[in-house]
């Protein structure tokens, strides 16, 4: 069965050039260069992931996302030309899986499409799903990686903890701060950057396959 992808972009030129990448990808592929009816257009046909800017005429992503959500899990990938509104998204919690700044690759978007799909397969089957990599012991403050044991600090866990339990999901600096770090007002976003590099470290120590994916200028997302 073929993918079905709904790109909603005013810019024409840029849409253009995505679409003829994921239709190579092997997708089939519609767009909307404005947001007037696209969550309508989105919730009517059965799309396997959107592709949604942020500034649209007539209707903006941000609306349109959240009218999604109301009634759909389908698969969201916001784009924005500001790096800044990645994360002030993040901090709305908007239920977007993936965000692009722009100006983006087209080959880097195609490969974040086909990894949401992947993670989207593996959560419908029950089998392959990222998380499954890793697991989890909160009552024992303990995790494994591919079986191998990590030596996680309580800080480590609880920031691998945020990020597995939302495979694929951006999480900005500041949200992990909040979880990592509930109530304490002394640390900075920027502490976190530095627990990644330890639980990478560990990481490395047990797999060559680095599950935690950074996202410049906005924060982390585990892929397994």
């Amino acid at each position: 069965m073929t993918t079905r992808i709904l790109i909603i972009e005013d810019e024409i030129a840029l849409a253009e050039v995505v679409r003829d990448y994921l239709i190579a990808a092997g997708m089939q592929v519609d767009t909307l260069a404005e947001g007037t009816g696209a969550a309508e257009a989105a919730l009517t046909d059965a799309y396997d992931l959107l592709v949604l800017d942020l500034m649209l005429p007539g209707v903006d992503g941000l609306v349109i996302c959240q009218e999604v959500r109301r009634s759909s899990d389908v698969p969201i990938i916001m784009t924005t030309a500001k790096v800044e509104e990645i994360d002030r998204l993040l901090g709305l919690g908007m239920g977007a899986d993936d965000y692009l700044c722009k100006p983006y690759s087209p080959r880097e978007l195609v490969a974040r499409v086909q990894a949401i799909l992947r993670r989207s397969a593996g959560r419908v089957s029950g089998t392959d799903a990222p998380k499954d990599r890793i697991t989890m012991d909160a009552d024992r403050w303990s995790a494994t990686l591919d079986g191998q044991p990590l030596d996680l600090t309580r800080r480590e866990f609880m920031i691998v903890q945020c990020l597995t339990n939302r495979p694929g999901r951006v999480f900005s600096r500041n949200a992990l701060l909040e979880h990592a770090f509930p109530g304490d007002t002394d640390v900075f976003d920027r502490t976190i950057d530095s627990h990644i590099r330890n639980i990478r470290r560990k990481i490395a120590a047990v797999s060559p396959n680095d599950p935690i994916r950074s996202v410049y200028g906005v924060g982390y997302a585990f892929d397994g």
